[in-house]
């Protein structure tokens, strides 16, 4: 009798385990071949880190840190800017094709004493790796026997869903579901849809979602169309962020208002190629315009990619009706009273000759709207 109680009652202890373990899900993208694509990751500081060190733990760039959460590359000694324990914070990596199945393997840690499996991975990643296929990634035999000062690889999730969305062009993030959260507080934090969040995850409703999951957030983005033997070919930013590339020399930027990629030089100490249009007194990013009988001609000086250490550029020229608009987008046109708009601007037509230069804010918001004439012919 004894014994059946006893064993009853490890039954119940039994159930109640399986009952109570929440397992984390993760959305895995099969793939084939060698191919790799620019994602990001969302990772939450354990402490208080300076830039720079989140940058190796990562194994990327400081700078395209900056550049992925529309930081000030300016600021002096950015790379020692502490960064505050608890910040959310979108990690560029690169997502390669392993083993059938879409992660990044750029993150390297190097252990220490007293670390485990499971604290390297739910708090030096921040949830995002899991604590058995870091093991597996380095053939770790027992895991409670950790060599001090071995160098990991830590194999994080990562998708790339053919960089779109709805036939869109898209980045995808991993996001890391903390408490409180719901996927329709998730879609507004990421500018996307309840609908987009949970095709993509194949979640079976809007409340489908524990703490430790990790989802794929697709963020509207903005492509290029360099040449493909320029070194940045295939460039994509996500909205409200931008990129340097050409050697530090060019910042391309998308949004937050248009998905239109917008280059302009960098504000970096370093030293560049020309960024003169050819047969155009246009530098990189200046846009002219000019009235016509029609309407108004705009010409551009634009990016096209960086070429065996050159800046390419090209002068382009469209015309535009004299009628409302709000397609054009730009960040400095020469004004026929001499003024320059020079800051995040959109500008579309009044009435005749006129364009109104609306001035945003990083939020997208009107900071203030001002009128001018196009330059006369």
């Amino acid at each position: 009798m004894e014994n059946s109680l006893i064993l009853l009652l490890l039954l119940l202890l039994c159930l109640f385990v399986l009952v109570t373990t929440v397992v984390s899900k993760s959305t895995i993208e099969p793939c084939t071949g060698s191919d790799s694509c620019p994602a990001l990751l969302g990772y939450t500081l354990y402490a208080d880190l300076k830039l720079s060190e989140v940058a190796a733990l990562f194994h990327v760039d400081p700078l395209a840190i900056l550049a992925a959460n529309a930081f000030d590359p300016t600021v002096p000694d950015v790379e020692d800017h502490i960064l505050p324990a608890g910040l959310l914070l979108r990690i560029p990596t690169r997502c390669s094709c392993a083993d059938g199945i879409r992660r990044s393997l750029a993150a390297r840690y190097r252990t220490r004493p007293g670390d485990s499996l499971a604290f390297i991975a739910g708090s030096v990643f921040g949830g995002l790796a899991a604590p058995d296929q870091i093991r597996e990634a380095n053939s770790i035999p027992d895991p409670s026997a950790l060599d001090v000062g071995r160098s990991l690889v830590i194999p994080l999730p990562c998708t790339c869903f053919n960089l779109s969305d709805n036939f869109l062009p898209a980045v995808y993030l991993s996001y890391v579901v903390r408490d409180g959260d719901s996927i329709p507080g998730i879609a507004a934090m990421y500018s996307t849809t309840v609908t987009d969040i949970m095709n993509v995850n194949s979640l079976g409703g809007p409340s489908a979602i524990s703490p430790g999951d990790v989802l794929a957030i697709p963020l509207p983005a903005c492509t290029s169309m360099f040449p493909k033997y320029a070194s940045d070919f295939g460039l994509v930013v996500a909205n409200g962020t931008y990129a340097i590339t050409a050697g530090r020399c060019v910042q391309c930027s998308c949004g937050p208002g248009n998905l239109n990629l917008y280059c302009t030089p960098a504000s970096l100490s370093v030293s560049c190629s020309s960024m003169q249009c050819r047969g155009s007194n246009l530098m990189l990013g200046n846009i002219t315009a000019k009235s016509t009988s029609a309407g108004c001609n705009v010409t551009s000086c634009n990016y096209n990619g960086f070429v065996n250490g050159s800046i390419v550029t090209n002068a382009t020229s469209a015309s535009l009706a004299d009628t409302p608009t709000d397609d054009a987008v730009a960040r400095s046109i020469s004004c026929s009273d001499g003024t320059a708009i020079a800051a995040t601007t959109r500008w579309r037509y009044a009435n005749t000759n006129a364009v109104i230069a609306e001035v945003f804010d990083s939020a997208g918001g009107i900071r203030s709207s001002r009128c001018f004439s196009c330059n006369r012919s």
